[in-house]
């Protein structure tokens, strides 16, 4: 018998899967945060280093510190606190900036 792959990537062929036309921007490669900001956790599937768990997609939290060219996260799964660490590609901004 062959044993079931166990990796990072298992079960998330339509979750992590972008649109045919759909074009990484460097905006959001480029993009600073502050501490203390609201961010959502949005996985764009062409950059697969600084990726948070697929598990994760969708939560919502809060930039404590900058790490590196990584951000490290405080969000709540289930009423505990986790830490999560994730490149800006992952990242949206929950709050418009004025300019």
């Amino acid at each position: 018998m062959v044993r079931s792959s166990k990796g990072f990537r298992t079960r998330t062929r339509r979750k992590l899967k972008k649109k045919l036309k759909s074009k990484s921007k460097l905006k959001r490669t480029m993009q600073e945060f502050k501490s203390r900001d609201k961010v959502v956790i949005k996985q764009d599937p062409s950059f697969h280093k600084g990726m948070p768990h697929p598990r994760f997609k969708g939560a919502v939290g809060k930039i404590i510190k900058k790490t590196g060219a990584s951000y490290l996260i405080e969000i709540r799964d289930k009423n505990k606190p986790k830490l999560i660490v994730s490149a800006p590609e992952h990242l949206k901004s929950l709050v418009k900036r004025s300019k």
